[in-house]
């Protein structure tokens, strides 16, 4: 028996890595055209979220200290402005990901070929 070509067996070898990897590879989800959906309902529930929370906060702290609608009042529009500031943060955040050619679905290691 003579030596096999080491070039050949080499691309074999690579052939069935291949074969392997791409066996391997995570399927395309079908619930992937809702990304959009859910970052919508993610900067809503981030806006609501901030207005719940300075609305308790300020509701606690008029109980308190007796002040009745001032502080709800203040903390509620702090609230607000902390949830704008969410959602401009995830929008940017966004904003960014889609001028980097990706779409939502196809962020941190989603892509094919990594």
């Amino acid at each position: 028996m003579s030596d096999p070509d080491p070039k050949r067996q080499m691309a074999e070898l690579e052939d069935r890595i291949a074969a392997a990897r791409q066996a391997q590879a995570p399927k395309p989800r079908g619930d992937e055209h809702y990304s959009a959906a859910n970052l919508a309902w993610r900067m809503v529930i981030e806006l609501v979220a901030g207005l719940g929370i300075g609305f308790g906060i300020g509701y606690g702290l008029d109980f308190l200290f007796g002040t009745q609608p001032f502080l709800m009042l203040v903390f509620t529009l702090l609230g607000l402005a902390a949830g704008i500031k969410t959602m401009m943060r995830t929008s940017a955040e966004f904003s960014a990901t889609n001028a980097a050619g990706e779409t939502p679905a196809t962020r941190e290691g989603d892509r094919d070929g990594d």
